[in-house]
């Protein structure tokens, strides 16, 4: 039996498992995993090295409008390579409807973004601005039938924003269909309310940003959207947490027997609302929503990973670019925090600062952390065991981490189109070496195999999570 690649004596992990084997690689899927496999095209030594999940981040932004006059810094061609180099071999993107747009057209726009483009595998997030009777009624059932299983909703962000009563009829064309929620949660009433009087006080630099999205803002947003899912009966996933408080609610809410995933991300563990308040406009840099807190936040987020109460890690990859005019310091931005774009480049970062900061440092066992950056990700949005995890069938997406390899980030090693990181001068320890996407040799040591992008578009089954359609 001849494999096309043939992976040796690596410690392979799975979110259940760690082991030695071989892995015996055939037209893109693993074939084998045994000791001592013979004959293949391409031999790899792994000794020294760990062979996990290519990682799946399932909350990209690539390529997505952002306001008048702002450019995402990252189209699919840049994003998806930086993705690569961070051991990823699936992203989640997200497809933004715009108001008085069909979903069918949201998503024509966004295939012809990507195509051609993609480095590693990618799918698309459905994200509903404007839920009206048609899109939630005809659009959404059919939609879902071909593989678009999951949804986003804002509670804030003016233009984005659902009302509750919006949110409870998306929830309920989601219970109806057998798609999945996700739901940023932010009290846009509150958060308005703050600015008027922060703008009453002249108080327009970036740290602002962070005092008028505080965390009863977020607390209270994420107990509401809990409680309307409730009166639905449907399971949501709550994203990027910030804090204990919201993070409370999650563990209150499966207590209660609610089917609920809560995510986290690496800003809410490597960065503070300080950040915000650097010298000059330094601190547009680090505005994103809901904003980074303090020391206390950060270790009540590690203990959601470490006792998983969060089922997701995830990099919210939100890039744009500080020195540009179309981007953080556009001539808004530099007078007043509401004009700075919100979020941060980090779809490169996300899984060495949790190997580094997690598995290294004892937090969380490796297991633990292919869980949460990959095999959780493909439950959660129907993609396992086709990714996600290693065994025989499943697609040949394998990353090989060096665990001893001690990095500085800097952002000339990350290829992503910002002209920054906020994790600059972060030292980590543990990196992936090299990516398999369907067996496809496409990073190694830090550089592009091939220039040439072959990423497929995934088709995807409804969620673990989701019971069948009502």
């Amino acid at each position: 039996m001849r494999f096309d690649t043939i992976i040796r004596n690596g410690t392979v992990a799975t979110a259940s498992d760690t082991f030695v084997c071989d892995i015996g690689i055939r037209d893109g899927r693993i074939a084998a995993l045994s000791t001592e496999l013979e004959d293949a095209d391409e031999v790899i030594d792994a000794t020294g090295l760990f062979v996990l999940p290519g990682g799946i981040d399932s909350h990209v932004h690539l390529d997505q409008p952002s306001g008048d006059g702002i450019v995402m810094a990252d189209d699919f061609d840049s994003g998806t390579r930086s993705a690569a180099i961070g051991g990823n071999s699936t992203v989640l993107a997200f497809c933004m409807q715009e108001k008085g747009q069909t979903l069918r057209e949201a998503l024509k726009v966004y295939h012809e973004k990507a195509q051609g483009k993609c480095h590693v595998d990618v799918a698309f997030h459905l994200v509903i601005t404007d839920p009206t009777p048609e899109v939630l009624g005809q659009e959404l059932p059919a939609l879902v039938e071909d593989g678009y299983t999951s949804l986003k909703v804002f509670m804030t962000y003016e233009g984005l924003r659902l009302r509750d009563d919006q949110i409870l009829d998306t929830l309920d064309a989601a219970r109806r269909t057998g798609a999945l929620v996700m739901v940023h949660c932010e009290n846009e009433d509150a958060i308005r309310y703050l600015i008027g009087r922060h703008e009453e006080e002249g108080k327009f630099a970036p740290k602002y940003h962070a005092t008028t999205r505080p965390i009863p803002a977020e607390r209270e947003a994420t107990h509401r959207a809990l409680s309307l899912a409730e009166i639905v009966d449907v399971p949501i996933v709550i994203v990027h947490v910030s804090n204990r408080e919201a993070m409370e609610e999650i563990r209150r809410a499966r207590q209660r027997g609610q089917k609920i995933a809560g995510e986290t991300c690496p800003q809410y563990l490597m960065l503070t609302a300080d950040d915000l308040d650097r010298d000059a406009l330094e601190g547009a840099k680090y505005v994103c929503s809901p904003p980074p807190r303090d020391k206390a936040s950060q270790d009540a987020c590690w203990e959601g990973l470490e006792q998983n109460v969060f089922d997701l890690f995830s990099s919210d990859h939100c890039p744009f670019r500080y020195e540009d005019v179309h981007g953080k310091l556009n001539e808004k931005g530099k007078r007043h925090f509401r004009w700075i774009p919100n979020g941060i480049p980090g779809v490169a970062t996300r899984l060495p600062i949790l190997f580094s900061e997690g598995v290294m440092k004892g937090r969380i066992t490796l297991n633990q952390f292919v869980a949460q950056t990959a095999t959780n990700h493909a439950k959660l949005y129907g993609l396992y065991p086709r990714k996600g995890t290693i065994c025989v069938g499943a697609d040949a997406d394998l990353a090989l981490w060096d665990p001893n390899r001690q990095v500085t980030i800097t952002n000339d090693i990350l290829a992503h189109g910002s002209d920054y990181t906020p994790y600059q001068g972060v030292e980590v320890r543990g990196w992936p070496v090299r990516l398999f996407v369907r067996g496809n040799s496409v990073m190694e040591s830090g550089a592009m195999v091939e220039e040439a992008p072959s990423g497929h578009y995934l088709s995807r089954q409804r969620s673990s999570l989701v019971s069948k359609p009502a």
